[in-house]
């Protein structure tokens, strides 16, 4: 699992028929320490229900995607699977505002 902040959301109005139904959501790795992006944006299936400007957990194990999805067929990349409230690098605890 990785920490990214939400950025944006997709619309897609034409998809393969097991999709439909599934949030996706455009996040972006970023560096704990400074908060400076890290690569490149990337979609993720949100099964946490989050929002634009939330700090996420993103799953990058497709197996687990499937899981968290409940569904053995869909092809899954990354999948948000938790907002986080708070996290400590180095000893300095950072509260995320929401």
């Amino acid at each position: 699992m990785r920490l990214a902040r939400v950025v944006g959301n997709v619309v897609s109005t034409v998809k393969e028929e097991g999709y439909y139904g599934y949030k996706l959501m455009l996040v972006e790795y970023f560096d704990p320490v400074t908060g400076d992006p890290q690569g490149p944006r990337m979609i993720a299936f949100d099964c946490a229900d989050v929002g634009i400007g939330d700090i996420v957990l993103v799953n990058t194990d497709g197996g687990a995607g499937n899981m968290l999805l409940n569904d053995d067929h869909a092809i899954v990349d990354l999948v948000i699977c938790g907002v986080v409230d708070s996290y400590k690098v180095n000893g300095r605890n950072t509260v995320v505002e929401g």
